[in-house]
C-alpha cells in the first residue's frame, strides 16, 4: 500500500471517529436541561471537515493510479456533505458561547449530523 492509500485510510478512520465524536456529544445532552454545545463539538466537527478534506485531495491522484481500486468522486455527494458541516460548524460556532441552546438548534445539529451520514453510508 503506498503512502497517499495509507493517509487516505487514516484520513478516512479520523472523519468517521470524529463524526461519532460529535453525534455522542450532542446525545449527551438530551437529558441536561439547559443544553449547553460542549466545545469537543467544535473539535469533532473541525476534524471531520479537515480529515474530509484531506480524502478529497488525495482520491485524485488515487484515481489515476489504479481507477478500479479508487473510483472517481462523486462530485455532488462530496459537495453535499461539504455544505452540511459547514452548517454544523456555523451552528456550533454562533450557539457555542451561549448558556443555553434552544432545542431546535440542538435537534438541528443532530438531524444534519445524522443526514451527513447517512449520505456517507447509502450514497
Amino acid at each position: 500500500m503506498g503512502a497517499l492509500a495509507w493517509i487516505s485510510d487514516v484520513s478516512l478512520a479520523i472523519h468517521i471517529i470524529s463524526i461519532i465524536g460529535l453525534m455522542v456529544l450532542l446525545l449527551m445532552q438530551v437529558n441536561k436541561s439547559p443544553r449547553r454545545i460542549h466545545p469537543g463539538t467544535w473539535h469533532s466537527a473541525l476534524a471531520a471537515l479537515v480529515a474530509g478534506l484531506v480524502m478529497v485531495g488525495i482520491r485524485t491522484p488515487l484515481h489515476n493510479d489504479d481507477p478500479e481500486k479508487w473510483p472517481a468522486l462523486n462530485n455532488a455527494w462530496v459537495g453535499t456533505k461539504f455544505v452540511i458541516l459547514i452548517a454544523i460548524l456555523v451552528l456550533i460556532y454562533q450557539n457555542f458561547k451561549k448558556p443555553q441552546v434552544k432545542n431546535s438548534i440542538w435537534a438541528a445539529l443532530i438531524a444534519l449530523t445524522t443526514v451527513n451520514t447517512l449520505i456517507a453510508l447509502f450514497l
